[in-house]
């Protein structure tokens, strides 16, 4: 067959050949000229069909954080943003998205340690952390109940961790690129509020200070304020009333709970007592009268605050076990077996150990002059011993009914020069008033505070006659 063509070909004119050639290229070029122009018209019509490009928008994760993100449906993912870090930034890093989070609930007992073991995390990480800063120690300090957050990036290496320490507080440590960590406290900031409210008391201060919406925490800080001239178990009397302005803290517009009190005045039994909190210039923040003298005086009244007298000072008492005379030199607190009791002062514990009849016992000297007796304990404090300084309020030692005890109490003794004095009536020395150089200053912020109290008080008048 090619053998035929080549002689077909061999037998067309020369000048034949020349035209067909021509012919052959303008046909060509018209051809081509038609296919552009029909793929452009066929390409500028729309199609139904699903586009090629897809546009995969992250949602800012601070703002919304309800809305998953989704990749496209063909993937058939999808990650909860729920499950990302919080970022500071409106945009989240690449690093905190490809970020594994995992939760961890502190039980008790748990140190750091313990923690990076159960969590197969490395011991070389753990030293980095604790020691990359002075702000890293503050790891060690992680308490049962809370959580801590632990961030692994796509290796399973540690990248993130982190600790929330109260609502406005995070302790937050974040590897490097040379695979050390830097360790920094975040700070919310805070809105304080200042609040009030009173009461009269009918039942007690805790029942009628939560009827005035009054927290847990306030109204343990009102009893410690005036824990020094009110013993709250013995000298409450019915229609006793109290005002208060506190702090009320806010992040973001969202109650975090309350702060310090800052005035208060309690009237028990007919008397009058006010206390105004003030930070001096260097930072100490104490409470005083609205003379400058101090609220806090040497000792505090009683050991276990709200509990119970079940036994007086009485020298020719008869003894509940012994069923004879003998000389009750001190007062007895009822309360459940466990219950914490504090130092009443400064001082340092010269005995720690069993007594006869007293069972265990904690002696503190405060001083030269005064000597106090904790008797009847069920355990002592861990991590003290005879030698040892306490602060006042300070736990020694927890309620039981060691020795010759009828039932779990504290006996309480309360000695000047070695001599017995009765704890419920005894002067109590005070504490140092307000430097001179910063009373102006104080008379100058107690003036407005104690404005508002006496409004309080006529308000609580009113109400009270109707």
């Amino acid at each position: 067959m090619q053998y035929q063509n080549d002689l077909l070909q061999s037998s067309v004119p020369p000048e034949q050949k020349k035209n067909n050639y021509v012919n052959h290229l303008i046909i060509g070029l018209v051809c081509a000229i038609l296919a552009t122009a029909s793929y452009a018209f066929f390409s500028a019509k729309p199609t139904p069909s699903t586009p090629t490009e897809i546009a995969l928008t992250i949602p800012d994760i601070t703002t919304n954080i309800e809305q998953p993100i989704k990749l496209p449906d063909s993937t058939n993912t999808t990650f909860e943003a729920s499950s990302l870090p919080l970022e500071t930034s409106s945009t989240p890093s690449m690093q905190s998205l490809s970020t594994i989070w995992q939760e961890h609930k502190i039980k008790p007992g748990e140190s750091l340690s313990v923690i990076f073991s159960k969590n197969k995390l490395s011991k070389s990480d753990l030293h980095k952390i604790v020691h990359a800063n002075d702000i890293s120690p503050q790891f060690a300090a992680i308490r049962a109940g809370k959580s801590l957050m632990i961030g692994l990036n796509i290796t399973g290496e540690l990248s993130h961790l982190t600790y929330k320490k109260s609502p406005y507080e995070e302790l937050k440590a974040t590897r490097l690129e040379d695979g050390n960590f830097s360790v920094e406290l975040s700070l919310k900031e805070i809105e304080r509020r200042i609040n009030s409210a009173s009461a009269v008391i009918h039942s007690s201060l805790f029942v009628d200070g939560i009827d005035a919406g009054l927290s847990n925490q306030t109204i343990m800080q009102l009893a410690d304020i005036f824990a020094w001239d009110i013993d709250f178990a013995l000298d409450i009397r019915e229609n006793d009333q109290f005002s208060v302005l506190y702090e009320s803290l806010y992040i973001n517009g969202k109650s975090i709970g309350t702060g310090n009190i800052l005035a208060a005045e309690f009237i028990n039994q007919g008397r009058s007592t006010k206390a105004i909190r003030y930070k001096d210039p260097t930072g100490k923040v104490s409470y005083y009268t609205p003379k400058g003298n101090s609220m806090r005086k040497a000792f505090i009244r009683t050991p276990i605050p709200f509990a119970r007298v079940s036994s007086r000072f009485n020298l020719k008492r008869k003894h509940p076990v012994l069923n004879r005379i003998r000389a009750h030199k001190g007062v007895d607190y009822a309360a459940r077996t466990g219950t914490p009791i504090k130092a009443t002062g400064d001082g340092k514990i010269v005995f720690r150990g069993k007594q006869r009849g007293y069972g265990n016992v904690v002696i503190i000297q405060h001083g030269q002059r005064y000597s106090t007796l904790y008797a009847h304990m069920s355990k002592f404090r861990k991590g003290q011993r005879t030698s040892t300084h306490v602060k006042q309020g300070n736990v020694i030692g927890y309620v039981g009914q060691t020795g010759l005890a009828s039932g779990p109490h504290l006996h309480y003794e309360f000695r000047i020069n070695g001599r017995h004095r009765n704890p419920l009536t005894v002067s109590l020395p005070n504490s140092n008033p307000i430097q001179k150089k910063y009373k102006t200053a104080f008379l100058k912020e107690a003036k407005p505070l104690l404005s508002q109290l006496e409004s309080l008080n006529k308000t609580q008048l009113v109400q009270k006659s109707q």
